[in-house]
């Protein structure tokens, strides 16, 4: 386990996160508490900053008593899950063969041209973060996207350029 020298772990929930993480393994057999690993990593995601580092993965391997091999790959597999800091609006553009022949590809260009980076990167005023990923099960609106809970469909560049507006808008507003 990844602990620090007094060991504890780095990160730790509250009580009433871990009444959640209880609450959430009583849905499986005893002795199943893997199974509940889909649902603590993302409580721990929301939980510590939006990411899993690995102390956060080490630690929910031990709340789980599984090993911690076990939640990275799960973590690493899972597009949903995010393995370093995010920005504030994470645009998950859909990459597979419906959403590319509707031109998602186009679509990924035009995001990364409009803020400056690349999928897997972030701008640098740690505002957006642009990630291309496996289907997201809406192949009749494509070329779409995920952005928080809520998708975005039969995206073109004049949609992109008010989704980012709006979120612009939206990170003003809240300061």
């Amino acid at each position: 386990m990844n602990k620090n020298n007094i060991g504890f772990y780095m990160v730790t929930f509250s009580e009433q996160e871990l009444a959640k993480v209880k609450e959430i393994i009583s849905h499986y057999p005893e002795g199943k508490q893997k199974s509940a690993l889909l649902p603590v990593l993302h409580l721990a995601q929301d939980t510590f900053g939006g990411w899993l580092s690995t102390d956060t993965m080490d630690y929910v391997a031990g709340l789980l008593s599984i090993e911690p091999i076990e939640v990275y790959e799960v973590a690493t597999f899972y597009s949903m899950y995010n393995l370093k800091p995010m920005g504030k609006y994470v645009f998950e553009v859909c990459q597979t063969g419906p959403c590319m022949i509707q031109g998602s590809d186009n679509i990924i260009a035009y995001i990364g041209s409009k803020l400056g980076i690349r999928p897997g990167e972030t701008t640098s005023d740690g505002m957006f973060s642009l990630k291309t990923v496996e289907c997201l099960g809406a192949c009749g609106y494509a070329p779409m996207m995920q952005l928080g809970k809520h998708y975005r469909e039969h995206l073109t560049p004049e949609k992109v350029d008010a989704i980012i507006a709006e979120c612009r808008n939206n990170a003003a507003a809240q300061n």
